[in-house]
């Protein structure tokens, strides 16, 4: 049977937290995995997990060597860095801003 033990543990951003508030959300902390009698590491990502107004998977990769794009956002398979990330939020953020004013 295969062991894991947690070598490290990450928290979510707080720059995500703040402009992710205002939408319902899940968020999964990311984790470093040591398989146990090898040398083998298994990464979770931070999960940001938007459901409503919009779905929207966003993963935070915190051990990224090659390039500084820690972020990718399932849905697009794209990579991003954190001021990219930010900025697509608040223009998802406003794209539902201008909808709802369209609407009346």
């Amino acid at each position: 049977m295969i062991e894991f033990k947690v070598i490290e543990e990450f928290q979510p951003r707080i720059e995500i937290l703040e402009v992710i508030m205002d939408y319902e959300h899940e968020i999964t902390n990311g984790v470093i995995k040591v398989i146990l009698h090898t040398n083998l590491k298994v990464i979770v990502p931070t999960t940001y997990q938007i459901k409503y107004p919009t779905k929207l998977t966003i993963l935070e990769y915190k051990v990224n060597e090659i390039s500084d794009k820690s972020f990718c956002i399932k849905e697009h398979n794209k990579k991003y860095n954190l001021k990219e990330i930010i900025q697509t939020l608040k223009n998802i953020r406003n794209l539902q801003l201008m909808t709802i004013l369209l609407a009346f």
